[in-house]
């Protein structure tokens, strides 16, 4: 791929779908995609479920891969989970609710790990969720809240840990929250929020395929293996569906196979002007000294040729990779915006050695990490 590819935002994005999810519950407002109108609803996110993934290991998902697919959808930029929940949850844009990158500068000359919702100090990881209050950094009702707002029954599903998390309350706030372990009462749950009476939206959250695709790489036989477990995990919550219900299963990007790890901190040019560097491996933000931004984005144009697309904070905003920029948001993009090509992965060996480490990396403008499914079962399917 010689160009990214550009998110689609307004007409086929992550930000589209719970808008359309309540419009076929009955609320007014726009649905970019058409789903017909039901009582009851659930949007499934599947860490790490990318399009082209999917439809490359289909024999491993026949349930998934006969669903009727109103996708693929993109999923905006930087294509990481914080991001993409963050638009999924509010219906905005990255640049809208702010969010925008897996870490990212909130306008204090550091970082904040949008996925934990730290700050990284003296080697420690501080809890940030009230010195950087989570509805605070993304101000903007959730989907969730509008639903409830409007009486209709919200319930979230995803695993316990997430209860009270900085991502959750900035992300996906408004919901019922039920806390599970495993596949077996996540599938219980999301039934039994969508079998009660009146209208109800169901949102529900499932991460090992990413883990898997992250420790060993997409497509490898442990992440097709778990891609079997949630094929039947779809399959069971969608033959417990009631009749007037609606299941929509969607991904918050796709993956790729790293075969290239440029070091940031074993490279001086690199570092050479930069007071910070925040996103993660495939997307970096390059936050630089004064007056040293034109001499960064000549440098890192020059180290890293076609092993990415690199380019001004301003031309990433004309570009649209972000979407409209709320007044509150231009500060947090980098002054130089990094996003990798092919299967490079831009790492950090010394200060983020975990991520550094990983196989499967996402976060870029390719069509394997953009492009995820909107597969649904129902009425519709």
């Amino acid at each position: 791929m010689t160009t990214p590819l550009l998110p689609r935002y307004g007409t086929g994005s992550l930000a589209e779908v719970l808008p359309s999810v309540l419009a076929a519950l009955g609320e007014p407002g726009p649905a970019p995609i058409a789903l017909p109108s039901v009582r009851a609803a659930c949007v499934l996110l599947v860490d790490g479920l990318g399009a082209e993934l999917l439809r490359t290991h289909a024999v491993d998902a026949p349930f998934l891969a006969a669903m009727a697919d109103a996708g693929p959808l993109t999923v905006g930029f930087p294509s990481t989970t914080p991001i993409s929940l963050a638009t999924l949850g509010t219906g905005l844009p990255p640049g809208g609710h702010g969010i925008v990158g897996l870490s990212f500068d909130p306008g204090d000359h550091a970082l904040l790990d949008a996925l934990r919702w730290t700050r990284d100090r003296d080697g420690r990881h501080h809890d940030q969720r009230e010195t950087h209050v989570p509805e605070v950094v993304q101000p903007h009702d959730t989907a969730l809240q509008r639903a409830a707002a409007a009486g209709i029954v919200v319930t979230m599903v995803a695993p316990r840990f997430q209860r009270e998390s900085g991502l959750t309350r900035a992300a996906l706030r408004g919901g019922d929250f039920h806390g599970v372990f495993a596949l077996g009462d996540l599938a219980a749950e999301t039934v039994a929020g969508l079998s009660g009476p009146g209208r109800r939206l169901c949102y529900a959250y499932h991460s090992d395929l990413d883990t898997l695709g992250h420790v060993h790489g997409p497509g490898t036989l442990p992440w097709r293996l778990q891609l079997r477990q949630i094929d039947l995990l779809v399959s069971t919550i969608a033959a417990a569906l009631p009749p007037d219900a609606l299941l929509v299963v969607t991904g918050d990007h796709g993956m790729v196979t790293v075969d290239r790890a440029p070091d940031f901190d074993a490279e001086e040019r690199l570092q050479a002007g930069v007071a910070l560097l925040g996103g993660d491996a495939r997307a970096r933000h390059v936050y630089t000294v004064d007056g040293a931004a034109d001499d960064v984005l000549a440098t890192w144009r020059t180290v890293l040729g076609d092993d990415a697309w690199v380019v001004p904070r301003d031309e990433a905003v004309a570009a649209n990779w972000f979407g409209p920029l709320g007044p509150h948001v231009a500060g947090r993009i980098g002054d130089v915006v990094a996003a990798m090509r092919g299967g490079t992965a831009l790492v950090r060996t010394r200060a983020e050695p975990k991520l550094a480490a990983l196989i499967g990396q996402h976060g870029s403008l390719t069509s394997a990490e953009q492009l995820v499914p909107l597969l649904v079962a129902g009425p519709a399917g």
